[in-house]
C-alpha cells in the first residue's frame, strides 16, 4: 500500500527512515556485525531529529520504525550479501560521526551514503598475498612437524593456493553461487598441490596439500556468527554461523573429489 498521499506521514521523516535502513542494509551486506549495524543506524536516525528509532534485523533483512511527534512511519529493506568490506564499514561509520558532529544535514547524509562504493585491491595482487600467505603457513607446518620444507614445497603452495584464488575471484566475478565458488577452487588448489604427490620433486607434499586450501577457511563469517548469538542477535548468528558451515563443507567437496581425482590421499 502506497503511502506517498497520506498527509500525517512528512517527507523528512520518510527520508530519515530510509537512510536509517540504508545504513543497516549497507553495514550488513558488508559484513559488519549486527549489533554495529543496528547501533548505527539507530544514532543515525536521532542525529537527525527522530524521538525514537526501533530496528528489528532478520536474516535476509532489516525493519526501520522511526517516530517523531507520535507519527511512526516504517520500512522494510532486503539484505542482500556483497562480500566483505570494511571500507564501506569504515565509511559508513565516518558519515554517521559526521552527522552527529552537525557537518552533515540530511541531504547531504543521503548524497554521502550513495557516493560509498566497495574499495577492492586489485586481483593479482589478492592472489600473491594469498600465495604468499598459505605458503608461510606450509613452512610452519613443516617446522612443527621437526623438519624444514624445501623450496619444492614452498613454491608448490604458492602456486596452487594464488591459482586458487584466482579461481575463486573469478567465479565471484561470473556470480558463481558461493558453494559453488568454493568447490571449484578448492578443488584446483588441491589439483595442483597433488602434483607433489605423483612428482618426487617435493618433499613435503602433505604439507602442500593441507596449506593450500588455508585460504577457504570462512573466518570472518565464524567470529560474526559467535558475536551475533553472544550479544542476543541469535537469528542473524545462526544464519551466518550455517552459511559459514555450508562453505566449509563446500571446500571439503573439492579437496576429495581432487584427492579422488588424482588419487592423491597423503594428507589423510
Amino acid at each position: 500500500m502506497s503511502t506517498g498521499n497520506v498527509p500525517w506521514i512528512k517527507d523528512d521523516q520518510r527520508e530519515v527512515t530510509r537512510v536509517c535502513a540504508q545504513t543497516g542494509v549497507m553495514l550488513l551486506q558488508h559484513s559488519a556485525e549486527s549489533a554495529l549495524a543496528e547501533s548505527m543506524a539507530r544514532r543515525l536516525g536521532l542525529a537527525l531529529g527522530m524521538d525514537a528509532v526501533e530496528i528489528a534485523l532478520m536474516a535476509n533483512g532489516i525493519t526501520v520504525s522511526t517516530i517523531q511527534a507520535g507519527r511512526c512511519h516504517t520500512t522494510v529493506r532486503r539484505n542482500l550479501d556483497r562480500g566483505i568490506n570494511m571500507h564501506v564499514v569504515t565509511e559508513v561509520q565516518r558519515t554517521i560521526l559526521q552527522v552527529e558532529e552537525n557537518k552533515l544535514d540530511l541531504a547531504g547524509v543521503a548524497r554521502r551514503l550513495d557516493a560509498i562504493k566497495p574499495s577492492r585491491y586489485p586481483r593479482w595482487l589478492v592472489s600473491v598475498m594469498a600465495g604468499l600467505s598459505c605458503a608461510a603457513f606450509a613452512r610452519l607446518g613443516s617446522l612443527a612437524a621437526g623438519s624444514e620444507a624445501n623450496i619444492g614445497t614452498f613454491v608448490l603452495t604458492f602456486v596452487a593456493s594464488g591459482v586458487a584464488m584466482q579461481v575463486r575471484q573469478w567465479l565471484a566475478l561470473l556470480h558463481f553461487n558461493p558453494l559453488v565458488n568454493f568447490t571449484a577452487a578448492a578443488f584446483v588448489a588441491t589439483s595442483i598441490a597433488a602434483q607433489g604427490v605423483i612428482c618426487p620433486w617435493v618433499d613435503r607434499p602433505k604439507v602442500a596439500m593441507s596449506a593450500c586450501v588455508l585460504l577457504f577457511v570462512p573466518g570472518f563469517p565464524l567470529i560474526n556468527a559467535v558475536s551475533d548469538m553472544v550479544k542476543g542477535y541469535i537469528n542473524t548468528g545462526i544464519s551466518r554461523g550455517v552459511m559459514a558451515v555450508l562453505l566449509l563443507l563446500a571446500c571439503c567437496c573439492g579437496i576429495v573429489l581432487a584427492m579422488t581425482v588424482w588419487n592423491a590421499w597423503t594428507w589423510l
